[in-house]
């Protein structure tokens, strides 16, 4: 049972900073060069699949990570399992609190009539995407140092 929760850890941590790295590195600039109204239209096509599929990984992988962390006796492990969870969780804070309210206003702005004093939420949101991206990465650093102590 042990193995088959360190293979799901890594995996869904994995998943996580990967996704995030991605869209960091790609997305985000190229989202960043679009005028408002082309971007609000792309912004809202892209977020109706991570939107309800990212959560349950992020949220799932640090269940996992508690429980890894309750089955496992060496000290040095059990910590990286606690740390990569509390950074899941600060992922999933980040994610709730932050990135999606900026998410949820640019789907409900009309591409086709975007408002004179619009202000641009681009900026912010890459901010933030960066915080949750380097904790997400912490996360799947942490579990693969876990993985290699037992």
């Amino acid at each position: 049972m042990t193995q088959t929760l360190q293979v799901l850890v890594l995996l869904g941590s994995g998943t996580v900073a990967g996704v995030l790295f991605a869209v960091a590195l790609s997305t985000v600039p190229a989202l960043a060069a679009m005028s408002p109204d082309r971007y609000v239209q792309v912004h809202t096509l892209l977020g109706r699949n991570w939107d309800p599929t990212m959560p349950l990984i992020v949220l799932g992988t640090t269940l996992l990570d508690l429980w890894l962390a309750f089955r496992v006796t060496e000290p040095t492990a059990r910590s990286l399992i606690v740390v990569a969870a509390v950074c899941l969780l600060g992922v999933s804070v980040v994610s709730h609190f932050r990135n999606v309210p900026i998410n949820r206003r640019v789907h409900r702005t009309d591409p086709a009539a975007i408002p004179v004093d619009w202000t641009d939420p681009r900026p912010v949101w890459r901010r933030w995407h960066l915080l949750r991206t380097a904790l997400a990465i912490v996360a799947f650093a942490a579990n693969s140092l876990a993985v290699t102590t037992f």
